[in-house]
């Protein structure tokens, strides 16, 4: 952002990101898959994948129809999928808190905020598909056909890519992910160093554009994590979930994500303004979270369980 504020021509090619968004989205995908894989389906797990798959379908079809008719289907869709996901980096900050706490919580909540990355994805392009087939020739949601829209959405190259990546990561687990550890784990931070940089420029150029909206998308990026990871907290609890994974239920419920949706966004919606949903999730969502949403989500759900 600071190389674009300041008039640098630092560029990053198109096919470039393209390839960078690509590989992300396998990665994140192949190396959520041996997650799933090794962490098992206990009762516990199966609980919290429920909810939290539950959340990733509900939260973006919520959040595209609030900002449909203001933001436009494209620029919607794209805000509906990055609020639907997850971002791990706030999952990671949570779970240092919890260790910090003496708060102890399932290894299962790593194969919950894997699963929870693509719904949303997924719901949001349908969406954005029903949006579009309804503007170009009035037909109702209901002419559509429900096969057409999951054949576009299940389909769509970057979904498609980050679903059947974490298939493989299912199947062949560890001894899979030993023979691709140089390539998904050991290069991913480096790729990722240039996928925000690009980002950033990306988010720089359009921040004007982003200012120009008024308040209400920051005051959306601030007040939709809270009303989330409530309704996470209260799921939580009535399938008698423990402090611990409440807690992180309701951060990853709270989180927006500015990595895997970025990616596929770019690619599967690339009408979408970077600057917002880029925006909200880097600018305003994440510092909330870290900085007031996690100990708040944890007191919260130390209240209602009645822990010390």
């Amino acid at each position: 952002m600071f190389a674009t504020l300041v008039r640098s021509n630092l560029r990053v090619p198109r096919a470039v990101t393209k390839l960078l968004s690509l590989y992300l989205l396998w990665a994140i995908g192949f190396t959520g898959g041996v997650k799933i894989a090794k962490a098992g389906l206990t009762a516990d797990a199966v609980t919290a994948i429920a909810i939290g798959v539950g959340l990733s379908l509900v939260i973006p079809t919520v959040v595209f129809a609030l900002l449909r008719k203001r933001l436009g289907a494209n620029d919607a869709a794209a805000v509906a999928a990055t609020y639907g996901s997850v971002s791990a980096v706030t999952f990671l900050t949570a779970s240092n808190v919890l260790d910090a706490a003496g708060v102890p919580y399932g290894g299962h909540m790593v194969a919950v905020m894997a699963i929870m990355e693509s719904p949303a994805i997924v719901v949001a392009v349908i969406c954005l598909r029903r949006a579009e087939k309804a503007t170009a020739d009035g037909a109702t949601v209901k002419r559509m056909g429900w096969g057409h829209l999951l054949h576009e959405s299940f389909l769509n190259g970057p979904v498609l890519l980050l679903l059947g990546s974490l298939l493989i990561g299912l199947i062949t687990r560890e001894r899979g992910f030993e023979a691709f550890k140089p390539l998904c784990k050991d290069l991913f931070n480096g790729v990722l160093v240039f996928f925000l940089l690009d980002l950033g420029l990306l988010a720089a150029r359009r921040l004007k554009e982003f200012l120009k909206r008024g308040p209400f998308l920051i005051i959306f990026g601030l007040v939709l994590p809270p009303i989330a990871a409530a309704i996470a907290i209260a799921l939580a609890r009535i399938g008698g979930l423990s402090v611990g994974d409440a807690t992180l239920l309701a951060t990853l419920a709270a989180s927006a994500s500015y990595i895997a949706v970025p990616a596929a966004c770019r690619v599967a919606i690339p009408k979408a303004e970077p600057s917002i949903y880029i925006g909200l999730a880097l600018a305003v969502t994440f510092p909330f979270n870290v900085i007031v949403g996690i100990p708040l989500y944890l007191a919260a759900v130390k209240a209602v369980w009645g822990a010390g």
